[in-house]
């Protein structure tokens, strides 16, 4: 019901706009300069009148001119037909202006005193009988150009907003593409932990399984609805650790830091997991003393996080990435989701490898 209601008010939007142009633009400055005031009915008709055939002239190149023929490139029919407006235009209304305000008999008496006193040319011709038609050339030009001009312009505009459909569209499908290459990459390696947890304990890894089955009802349903909350995020990647810290031994240092009140927030789901993986993947090692720091904080609607973990000495040359999902991932899910509302730093010293990744709303 909202939506359509913000249909039908853009569709009078313009409508609206179109009326007040017209008052602004015309019918005020005719009262204006012809006294300002309504009370004189001649006046008013006249007011209306010449209002009226500017209205025809405009319309007629905004609706019908401008787009049969000058956006379709026919310039020269375009340009007689509109010259060929304004003379027809100006013939008939004059005709009509004649007949229909024929000014009173003592207003006639006046007009002729003031005419014969008028200086006349070489041709016996009173100077400044002219002006009148000269204004309406004049105004028919002007007219016919802002037609022209606010034609192109809503074009304009109207392609501007199916581009940036087609862009919304495609971020919607390249942001759907992404996630579906998060879910498997993640699955695939919880399952192989459990995998290697089976043979060690039987207890966890049952715990394991029912944990992980939690986690999949969050990326089946809940994360499938567009943007999850925060804090249901922190939650999934609470339960994500705890499934790593089940095959984790002594010579892995873990600190996890998540805040216990902050404002919660939408955001896309699985954002900051690829990180996660990232860091148990290549910072825990079973043969040599590790670390992986976790962190993540709230500020002002700030996300700030941070992943820091140890590069074991198999691991130290190669690079910490996956090839073709996570953490490039990551850098264009935050180009499509947080263009220029979000800094991502990545350090890749010899024995440590630093994510720090701030997302403002």
């Amino acid at each position: 019901m909202r939506s359509e209601a913000m249909i039908r008010k853009r569709k009078g939007l313009p409508v609206l706009l179109h009326l007040t142009g017209w008052i602004i633009l015309f019918i005020l400055p005719q009262l204006l300069i012809s006294g300002g005031v309504f009370s004189d009915e001649r006046t008013t008709k006249v007011v209306i009148f010449n209002t009226l055939v500017f209205m025809i002239l405009f319309y007629a190149n905004y609706l019908w001119l401008v787009p049969q023929l000058a956006q379709k490139k026919r310039w020269f029919l375009f340009l007689f037909l509109a010259a060929a407006l304004i003379v027809a235009l100006g013939y008939v209304s004059g005709k009509f202006y004649e007949n229909l305000f024929a000014p009173p008999p003592e207003v006639r008496e006046r007009i002729r005193e003031t005419e014969q006193g008028t200086p006349r040319d070489d041709h016996g011709r009173r100077r400044g009988g002219g002006m009148a038609l000269y204004n309406f050339f004049i105004t028919s030009f002007l007219v016919s150009g802002f037609a022209v001009g606010i034609r192109y312009a809503e074009s304009a505009i109207r392609k501007e907003e199916e581009i940036k459909e087609l862009e919304r569209e495609k971020l919607n499908s390249e942001l759907a593409l992404l996630k579906n290459q998060v879910s498997p990459h993640f699955f695939f390696n919880t399952l192989n932990n459990i995998y290697s947890l089976i043979e060690i304990n039987g207890k966890d890894a049952q715990e394991a399984v029912l944990s992980l089955s939690k986690m999949m009802r969050y990326m089946l349903y809940e994360s499938e609805q567009g943007n999850t909350r925060l804090s249901r995020e922190i939650e999934f990647m609470k339960g994500y650790i705890d499934l790593m810290k089940l095959r984790l031994s002594d010579r892995v240092r873990l600190a996890v830091s998540f805040p216990e009140k902050f404002d919660d927030q939408d955001l896309p789901p699985l954002l900051f997991i690829p990180f996660i993986e990232n860091a148990f993947k290549h910072g825990v090692s079973s043969v040599e003393n590790s670390f992986v720091d976790i962190a993540l904080g709230v500020e002002d609607g700030m996300i700030t996080f941070l992943a820091t973990n140890s590069i074991s000495r198999r691991e130290s040359g190669g690079p910490q990435v996956d090839s073709g999902i996570g953490l490039d991932n990551v850098r264009k899910r935050l180009a499509l989701l947080y263009p220029g509302r979000h800094d991502l730093r990545i350090d890749h010293q010899e024995k440590i490898f630093t994510v720090h990744l701030t997302v403002r709303k």
